[in-house]
Order: C-alpha cells, then structure tokens, then sequence
C-alpha cells in the first residue's frame, strides 16, 4: 500500500510518500518540506513531483492519498484540498482527510494528556485536547488562547505554534512540534489504512471553523442624479 500525503492548513507545505507492508509496516520512501505562509500553491505540486522522483514511483502507484483537512486558514487550505481532490478524482484512488491538530499530536507520541494549539490568526488559535497522541480528547475549535487551558487541569502541557505565539498564556516551554509535518500525517493515514487504532480518518473537507475574510461583493449602491 502506497500513500501520498501532504498538508498546508498552516505555514508548512510538506509531502510524504510512505508504503505500508505487514512486515515493515510504514516505510518512508520521499518526503518534502517547506514553510512559507504565502506560496502554499507555487510549491506544493512540484513537491508532490519531487517527492514521487525521490521514491522512484508513478502517480498510477498510488493507493490512496491523504490530505489535511485542517482547521486551518482558507486560502492555505484549500490548496491543498483542491490539489487531493483532482488527484483522485484523476487517479481513481481514495482520499482521506486527517484534522492537522491530529497530525501534530500524531507526532508527540505523548502518552498523557495535552493540547495542540495552532495560528489562527486575529489573536485566535485553532485547537483541541488530547488524552494521548492517538486520542483525541474534544472537537477542533477556534478562539482566543485562553480557551485552550479553561477548565483544564492544571499544567496542562500545550504543543503547536499557537503555543509559541502565547506563552504567557500557554506556558513558556515544551511546544514541539510546531508545525505538522507530513511524515506524522502518513504515518497516522497509514495506520488507519490498515486497520490500526488512531484518530478516525474524515471526508476531505475543509475545516475552516469560521468563514473567509474574503466576502462576495454586495449591491451597488444608487447613484442620486445630482
């Protein structure tokens, strides 16, 4: 079994080609990172290209692919939606959607509890609670830092660059990883695939939690002749 996956819900543009054989289990065969907020569509496809090169393997190879769903920002996001999709849709391969908060935990292998907290942007983040890497304790939300740790227990550990962006919320240390990264996201695609037990593998649609900037332009306003 042989899975492309990438994301860039957040500032990171990473691939990862990884294969799933019941004496290995998952193998990584290529994988491509970046982090840049603004050129998430200029370097995502000639990722994919590199990453499929690295590996030696055709697009006809594919398994499936796995995508990050998010919540993340939307134009971000949907680069990476649209990209899954087509690919799909042109390879007649499935396609998962993973939640990047998931991803991140996937990457902590924590055995106790924590938070994963990502930018959201407006002075937000975009976050959840785990009671493990592989479980996740609530529903992705999105609000202000504070809302991470109410009702907690204190001391709740919290990862991801939402963290970062708040230590005087959030606490001053300890939020490796910062960012997903896609070997997480095809090492929990992977397990899903082949039955394993980790968060459940979603639809590949957008979790935006909150509606675009952007907005459709409304009526012209009349013109009084003067």
């Amino acid at each position: 079994m042989l899975v492309l996956a990438f994301d860039t819900a957040t500032a990171a543009i990473t691939v990862a080609l990884y294969e799933w054989t019941p004496g290995e289990g998952a193998v990584p065969r290529g994988l491509a990172e970046a982090v840049d907020r603004r050129r998430h569509t200029e370097l995502l496809t000639p990722s994919i290209a590199g990453v499929m090169a690295e590996a030696g393997a055709s697009p006809d190879d594919l398994s499936a692919i796995a995508v990050g769903v998010g919540p993340g920002p939307y134009t971000g996001l949907r680069v990476g939606l649209i990209t899954a999709r087509a690919m799909g849709e042109a390879l007649s391969v499935p396609v998962h959607g993973v939640c990047t908060l998931d991803v991140i935990a996937w990457a902590t292998g924590r055995d106790e509890p924590f938070a994963v907290a990502t930018d959201a942007r407006r002075k937000e983040v975009y976050w959840a609670r785990y009671d493990a890497a592989r479980a996740r304790a609530t529903e992705p939300a999105v609000g202000p830092p504070s809302d991470v740790l109410e009702g907690a227990p204190e001391g709740l550990p919290v990862v991801g660059e939402g963290a970062a962006l708040y230590p005087e919320v959030l606490g001053v240390s300890g939020h490796e990883p910062l960012l997903p990264t896609a070997g997480a996201l095809a090492e929990l695609a992977v397990a899903r695939l082949a039955g394993l037990k980790g968060p459940a593998l979603l639809p590949p649609e957008p979790l935006y939690l909150r509606r675009p900037d952007a907005k459709e332009p409304g009526p012209r306003k009349k013109v009084t002749p003067a």
